[in-house]
């Protein structure tokens, strides 16, 4: 082979394995948004924290209590009003942080409900979602997650009701 053909197919070769390099690098940065890898990290910290000596209901309230209050408004006010929802409809249900987000364990520590702020995400609306935990199950179809963009008494008693239910 001449030089020059060599020369050439050694700089392909290079150019290919760059040009991958880089593709594999872009889509490996464009997999998950920052805000996505922020909430990996904090699940990574609650499960640190987990399996230290903590135990559990006090612990969760006051990290729970925490998150929320740093929830800028109108979220900050869906968020307590669900958790005084929760302790009222659920109270065997524990609360905790999960991905960054306050949510609720049944005995066993596995989630049963959770709130995601719009803001996390940045999304439309706020969502109260339910686990395979929770005890919800109607027939072959129900929901496992509801977008909540206000409380007022009607949704609170269908939240209660729901909650009651997934507790179950």
């Amino acid at each position: 082979m001449s030089e020059k053909k060599a020369s050439s197919k050694a700089s392909k070769s290079t150019s290919a394995k760059t040009t991958k390099g880089a593709t594999a690098s872009a889509k490996k940065d464009k997999t998950f948004t920052a805000e996505e890898r922020s909430a990996m990290k904090e699940r990574a910290k609650e499960l640190k924290a987990e399996g230290g000596a903590r135990s559990g209901k006090q612990d969760g309230e006051g990290e729970v209590l925490a998150k929320i209050g740093d929830m800028p408004e109108p979220e900050r006010t869906l968020a307590t009003r669900l958790h005084a929802l929760v302790k009222a409809n659920a109270p065997s249900l524990s609360p905790k942080t999960w991905y960054g987000m306050p949510a609720y364990a049944n005995s066993e520590g596995k989630v049963v409900c959770f709130f995601q702020s719009a803001q996390k995400f940045k999304t439309r609306y706020a969502t109260l979602g339910f686990s395979d935990q929770a005890n919800l199950d109607d027939g072959a179809l129900w929901p496992t997650a509801y977008a909540l963009t206000k409380l007022t008494a009607a949704e609170e008693k269908v939240i209660g009701a729901l909650l009651k239910k997934a507790a179950s």
